[in-house]
């Protein structure tokens, strides 16, 4: 009895510190994303947007394929819900499109203060879809969270650009694939979902990528585009393993970190040096954040 007792503990913390895992492989995963988009964002002045795009996913393809060694279990290419999957791979192609689109025209701060409308949308389709009710505390989280994206962006939405509308398409396929991501991770593997998804976009892509072929001028242009697939693929097998390890509206306000990366980012790679808002705006997003961690170390425990 006392055995049983003791498994029976054991695992009920094991699945409590899920979420925290969860957390840390969703930092990990922003990342990559945001490693992503300054790469991108660096490529589009002397690559075309859509080549990008392509070999941003023939990249994925290629790493995926090697890392997970598919000629030796080719069940990983197998799925019990393909029209999901299919879904999911054009969401985050169109995620992939209209992101590179906008950082083509807008300003880092433009398209992220757009794109941080997503914990909003998901949290928001993560209760009726997946069951995933968000009690108040955690809206109030993602509210300041908000919040401090909108001290460090400071947008102008009255007079901003007419590409914004690419950044609002990008956020709207990111709660989409979000959502379904999460209901993936109960019926298919991460390898196999990471695969799949860019299969489909990479195939989905070639004409478009074909059109407007420009060859890259020299290796350090090759590199980078290889590192687009290697940061695209990497960050989304991460998102992929948190959302199998805990809730959407857990997860969904630490996409507000990306905001400390961008200011990272761009002062390291554009020169871009962050002001004090900027610094107050990424503590209040910290802050957030940190909040919900305390409470699910709060959960655990």
């Amino acid at each position: 009895m006392s055995r049983e007792h003791n498994d029976h503990d054991r695992k009920a913390s094991v699945a409590q510190a899920a979420p925290l895992a969860g957390i840390g492989l969703l930092l990990l995963a922003v990342l990559c994303f945001s490693l992503l988009d300054a790469t991108a964002k660096y490529l589009v002045e002397t690559v075309p947007t859509l080549q990008i795009v392509w070999l941003r996913f023939v990249s994925h393809v290629i790493l995926s394929l090697v890392l997970f060694r598919v000629w030796a279990n080719p069940s990983l290419l197998k799925t019990k819900r393909p029209v999901l999957q299919i879904v999911r791979a054009f969401c985050l192609l169109g995620i992939t499109i209209f992101n590179f689109l906008a950082v083509r025209y807008l300003q880092l701060a433009e398209t992220t203060a757009i794109m941080f409308a997503a914990p909003f949308v998901i949290t928001a389709l993560a209760g009726p879809i997946l069951g995933e009710w968000a009690g108040p505390r955690r809206w109030i989280a993602i509210v300041v969270g908000f919040l401090g994206v909108l001290v460090v962006t400071q947008p102008g939405f009255g007079d901003m650009h007419w590409a914004a509308i690419y950044s609002v398409a990008s956020m709207l396929f990111y709660a989409v694939y979000a959502i379904l991501t999460r209901q993936l991770t109960a019926t298919d593997s991460a390898a196999g979902m990471l695969i799949l998804s860019g299969i489909v976009a990479a195939v989905a892509m070639t004409p478009a990528g074909l059109s407007v072929w420009v060859t890259p001028p020299d290796l350090w242009t090759w590199s980078l585009l290889f590192a687009t697939g290697v940061f695209g693929g990497g960050g989304h097998f991460l998102f992929i393993i948190a959302h199998r390890m805990a809730p959407a509206p857990v997860l969904a306000p630490f996409i507000y970190t990306q905001i400390v990366w961008m200011i990272a980012l761009g002062y390291l790679v554009f020169g871009d040096v962050p002001t004090l808002t900027n610094l107050i705006g990424a503590a209040i997003v910290v802050a957030s954040g940190l909040y919900i961690l305390y409470r699910e170390r709060a959960r655990a425990s």
